[in-house]
Parts: C-alpha cells; structure tokens; sequence
C-alpha cells in the first residue's frame, strides 16, 4: 500500500523546512495538474509505475488476500509439519503417551470384565452395577481440578498430578496380578477398581489442564483433537491385544501385570520432565508466598463458579449432560448376552471394540479437517441422531434379523456392536474443544475436571437406570427375552435430547474469532484503501482546493 511506504518517525530521506515548503508547492501543482489529466486508471497507473526517485528499502504491502491465497497453496502436509514444530516436544512426548496409555486401559478392563463374567459368574446386574460405581471417584474431578490449579509441589502443578495418578494405577492393577485374595474377593477388587480409577481421574485432569494451557497460551485450539486421536489409538492397539491375549492364553492376571509396567513408563517419562521447560507461565516466589493453600483453592472456587455460570458455559453443558443422563446403558447385559447366549468369543468382541476405536480415530481426523467448518448445532444434532440409530443395531443382534439377512453373528458383531459407543465418545469431542476453548486463564484445569466430572457423573446415572430398567424388565442371567424392549426404550430416549438441541451454539468460539477477525482485517482494508485510490484522492483534493478559494 502507498501509505506504508512512509514512516512519521524515521523518514526516508532527510529534508529541511525550505526543502519541505518546495516540495509541497511541487505536491500541489502536480495535483492541479493530474486534474486537468483523462483519469483513466490505467494512466494513472502508468504514471505510479514509473517513478521519478528510487526508494531506498522500500517496504513491500502484501495486501491480505494474497497472503490468504499464499497460504491456501501451501499444501497441507507442510501445515502439519509446521504445527508439530511449533508444539513443545516433551509436552508431545508425555501427553501423547499418557493419552495412549488411557485409551489403552480397555486392555485390562477387557480382562477384568471377562474374569468378572467368567470366573466369578457375576449377574449381568451386578456386573454393570460394579463398573459404574468403580467410576465413583471421577466425579471429584472438579476437586482435582481445583487442587492442580491452586497447589504447587515442587513449583510444578501439572506434572506431579500425572506421576501421582501412575502411582495408584500401578499399585492397583499390580495388586490385582500378583496378590491372588483380591482378583477372588469382591471388597478387595471393588477397592482396586476404585483407586485405579482415582489415580486415571487425577492423570486426565492434568493432562487435560496442560493441553487446554498450552493452546491458549500458544494460539493453538483444537489440541484436544489430537489428543483424542492418541487416546483412539490406544484403544485401538488395546482391544485388539486384549481379545488376542484372552483368546491364546485367558490369563487375567499377566494383562494386568503388562498394563502395570506400561504404566511404570509412563511415571518414569513424567518424572524426567520438568515443567518449566514446556514454556508455560510460571509463578513467581513472592506469589506463592503471599497466597496461602486455602486462599488459593478459594480463589480457584470462586472463579470456576464464575465460569460455570457465564450462559455460553452453563447451557451448552446442561445439554450435553442431559443428553447421557436420559439414556438407560445396558451394556453389562448386552455383554453377558454375546458372550454367553450367543457364545462370541472374547476375540471378536476385543475385535469389535477395534472396529470402534478405528472409526472413532477417522472420524477425529475428518472432524480436525472439516468437522470445525461445520456449525456446532448441526453437527451435535446429527451426530445425536445416528446415535439414536445405532442403538437399534443391538435390536438386530438379538432378533437374530442378521442371521435371517444371511450374516453371521460374529460378522455383524464385529462391525457394527461397537459403533454406538464410539458415536458416543464421538459427541464429546466438540464439546471439549468448545470449553477449552472457552476456558478463563488460570481456571483451564478446574473447568475442564468439572466438565470431565459431570460427564462422568452423568455417565455413572445412566448405568444405575441401565441397571434399574433391567432388574424391572426382568432381564437376568440366562432369561434376554426383554432385551429387546429395553433397547426400544434406550432408542426413543436417545432421540428426546433434539427436543433442546437450541441450548448449543450455532458457531465454534475459535471460528467465531476469526470471523471477527476476518471482519475487522476487512474494515480495515477497506479504510486504507479509501486513503489510496486514486479517484477518492482527486475528489478529496478537489475540495481542499475549493476550499482554499473560498
């Protein structure tokens, strides 16, 4: 642009005031004189492509549509490796693996539910009831949350979390493979379940804190969807080892030994990182000082108390809660139904939860390169509806409708009997990128642990009516004649939350801003060139000449 050419503060070449007063007489006349000129652009244009003087250094505009083109044709395998450049590579490191090892949790889980079901001949019932109230100890997310956010060890808040949470899991899942009392007793594993699910809660809700930090903090959103690809892709590997594990050998206790040295890796990567090299604010020692531990948790409480309240917060999450809440799971008698009706072996259904974890790592590809283009109301609203359609598919395996069709049951069980649970933690997805995105500064972990808890929560809710519908539609061990009208009424529950569907947003926050941004990039444009072109420049003379007669 020509204004930019020039500079108020170190002009280009020096000049005196009789030299100023010279070349604005020359300034003048050369206006009066492009008057009398035929204002034919392309002669103006001429006229400004030769220049009487040579600009030394000259500053070069790149007008902002043209940089937009430029980075269009940048191909986006150089995108990608720019954006990996840019993230820290020890943060990549330690939460890269440390959502791996979460997904990778299904690995053990596998086992435990096939000891469970196997080995001590539970009820359907009380198999569910077990893996929901194992979940307990996620629902205090918030307070983890909070105490990551106002307690330091060491000058650290986020790494100790994750190196205390491997801690517990490991002495969880090692006491369930070496001391055979507690595998066998029922208090003793419920303990175990328990503190290895406290241990996995205070881990996320670090790395989720520390995720949600570094993108702001860099101008990075979306990170989330990264992280949901490392934590499909341990759920993935983990099924598909576990069903191979369970087929080969059934030997419960050497799955929980393998997941418990995975997860001394884990502590031994989060124990050699040191939060300061990942480039996050630090407080200073004065701060620390000054504010007490309980000052620190209260001020952490009242801000997350504020956050929750903004509507923008408040309505979307009331939302997403609702819509688990109202869906009854039945996935402990689904389970006890394939493995023991139907006789599936652990394989298929370890390979059916493959199948899951692959579409769910697809699908977070395609949401990370066209899903955040998509208004967040339509995209929520579809997803909940092939949720809702895929329930039905379990209706399919126990009318046996598959077999009538001519495909086996171990065929359709491996493609379609994990697809609506990967649709489930699908739907989650935006809605994490959405709050971390919208995450005060210095409240990223207690927010994100509320919003984790509240699902978790909701979650838990879900099973125990998952639990109450079967024991009223007397679905028992060995007696599935009622199954099918649970999963009608699971069906027409999951299609009650579109009713509300109006709490969501229409747009992302992050395609908002640029949006703003793009608007405010154009106003400006448009405000510089109205100072350059050159039709508005002789109008604009021409009055200051008429003024000047006057």
């Amino acid at each position: 642009m020509i204004s930019s050419l020039f500079s108020s503060t170190m002009p280009l070449f020096p000049f005196n005031v009789r030299s100023q007063n010279q070349s604005l007489c020359t300034l003048k006349s050369s206006i009066l004189c492009s008057q009398q000129q035929n204002l034919n652009p392309k002669n103006i244009i001429n006229n400004f492509g030769r220049p009487k003087f040579q600009l030394i250094n000259p500053v070069i505009s790149i007008p902002s549509h043209e940089r937009l083109n430029q980075s269009k044709d940048k191909p986006k395998k150089d995108q990608n490796n720019e954006f990996f450049k840019a993230i820290n590579q020890q943060l990549m490191v330690l939460c890269g693996f440390g959502y791996y090892v979460n997904g990778f949790r299904c690995f053990p889980w596998l086992a435990l539910n096939y000891h469970m079901a196997h080995n001590l001949n539970m009820q359907p019932s009380t198999l569910q009831l077990v893996q929901n109230s194992g979940n307990l100890p996620m629902v205090a997310k918030p307070l983890y949350g909070i105490l990551s956010d106002a307690l330091y060890i060491g000058g650290a808040h986020r790494i100790p979390y994750v190196s205390m949470g491997a801690f517990l899991q490991i002495l969880s899942w090692g006491s369930l493979a070496l001391i055979p009392v507690v595998s066998e007793a029922l208090p003793a594993l419920m303990a175990c379940v328990l503190v290895t699910n406290l241990g996995a809660s205070i881990s996320e809700v670090a790395k989720d804190a520390l995720v949600a930090e570094y993108g702001q903090k860099k101008k990075m959103p979306g990170l989330q969807s990264y992280a949901f690809m490392a934590s499909a892709l341990g759920g993935v590997l983990g099924n598909l080892l576990g069903g191979f594990f369970l087929l080969k050998t059934q030997q419960t206790k050497s799955m929980f030994l393998a997941f418990a040295a995975l997860l001394a890796l884990q502590l031994t990567i989060s124990l050699n990182t040191r939060e300061k090299s990942l480039g996050l604010i630090q407080p200073s020692n004065r701060s620390l000082a000054r504010e007490s531990i309980s000052q620190s948790i209260m001020k952490s409480c009242s801000d997350l108390m504020m956050a929750v309240k903004e509507e923008r917060i408040l309505r979307p999450l009331i939302w997403v809660v609702s819509s688990i809440v109202m869906i009854p799971i039945l996935s402990g008698s689904i389970f006890c139904y394939q493995t023991q009706c139907l006789n599936l072996d652990p394989s298929i259904i370890g390979m059916s939860r493959v199948t899951g974890q692959l579409m769910l790592l697809s699908l977070t590809l395609l949401y990370n390169r066209l899903g955040k283009s998509i208004p967040l109301r339509k995209l929520i609203g579809i997803v909940q509806l092939i949720y809702a359609s895929s329930l039905l598919l379990d209706l399919v395996l126990v009318k046996k409708i598959n077999v009538q069709l001519g495909i086996p049951n171990e065929v359709f069980a491996l493609c379609f009997s994990g697809l609506a649970e990967t649709i489930a933690q699908f739907k989650l997805l935006p809605f994490l990128v959405f709050f971390a995105d919208l995450a005060p500064p210095g409240c990223e972990g207690s927010l994100m642990s509320f919003l984790a808890s509240a699902l978790c929560l909701s979650s838990i809710i879900s099973g125990f009516f998952g639990v109450g519908l079967a024991s009223l539609l007397g679905i028992t061990y060995g007696d599935y004649s009622s199954l099918p009208r649970g999963i009608m009424i699971q069906f027409f529950a999951a299609l009650l939350p579109l009713c509300w569907i109006g709490y969501v947003p229409m747009s992302h926050p992050a395609a908002e801003k640029a949006r703003k941004r793009g608007r405010s990039k154009r106003s400006r444009r448009n405000r510089r060139i109205g100072k350059v072109v050159f039709d508005s420049i002789y109008s604009y003379r021409r009055k200051r000449e008429s003024d000047l007669k006057i």
